[in-house]
């Protein structure tokens, strides 16, 4: 089959990402490709700007929100003339891990599979918010902006338990100051290099997120008439 042949094959089977910002969406973009990249290839990755706001709902109106966001999902693989397989949802859980975090992480996990129905979805719940996953990956900063080095003492730790990972790294990273927007960035070029399969430290976050990631299966090779 020809590289041509292969792509109008996988954009047929379309993967949503849908996220608080075009960053967080871009991040989780990388993460799939790093760790799951048979599914990566077989698939096209695309976007909705529809917001989420899933983890502080419960009972109806959860199931309502994450209905209607699959059905956003849908909608937009129905544009592209895709076939929707999946759906990848990104929240920040703005706290550490724990009770609040075991809760909205299972409730939203099942209303989304619910929705999804046949479907495959995964929900990136991050603790404390995306910058924690970002210092998993600290080789990668000085790869974006050479002046940037994360401090030793944070190498190998548990990165979900700073509670404002992102404040940290502002303070860190002055010349330039580190932006929301330069998350992305860091971590393409910690998928360039191989880094993302090698974490530093870890996030229980970050890896509920892998290991449900990697039960996806890989859609079929089955064509679209």
């Amino acid at each position: 089959m020809s590289r041509r042949d292969a792509d109008r094959r996988s954009a047929r089977r379309i993967v949503v990402l849908a996220g608080e910002s075009s960053n967080d969406r871009r991040i989780l973009a990388s993460f799939i490709r790093a760790a799951h990249p048979g599914l990566a290839s077989a698939v096209r990755l695309t976007e909705i700007t529809d917001p989420v706001r899933l983890r502080k709902k419960a009972g109806p109106e959860l199931s309502a929100a994450a209905k209607t966001l699959v059905d956003k999902a849908r909608g937009k693989a129905k544009q592209q003339k895709g076939e929707f397989v999946g759906i990848a949802v990104h929240e920040d859980m703005d706290a550490c891990p724990g009770p609040a975090y075991d809760r909205a992480h299972r409730s939203v996990s099942t209303a989304l599979a619910k929705a999804a129905g046949a479907c495959s979805s995964v929900y990136a719940l991050a603790a404390a918010e995306s910058e924690a996953w970002l210092l998993l990956f600290p080789d990668a900063f000085p790869l974006y902006k050479p002046s940037w080095r994360l401090p030793d003492s944070w190498h190998g730790r548990d990165t979900g338990r700073r509670q404002t990972p992102k404040e940290d790294l502002e303070g860190q990273l002055v010349r330039p100051r580190y932006r929301e927007s330069d998350g992305p960035e860091i971590i393409r070029k910690a998928l360039e290099q191989g880094l993302l399969t090698r974490p530093s430290g870890s996030n229980r976050s970050y890896s509920e997120f892998i290991a449900d990631l990697k039960r996806w299966p890989i859609p079929s090779q089955r064509s679209r008439q």
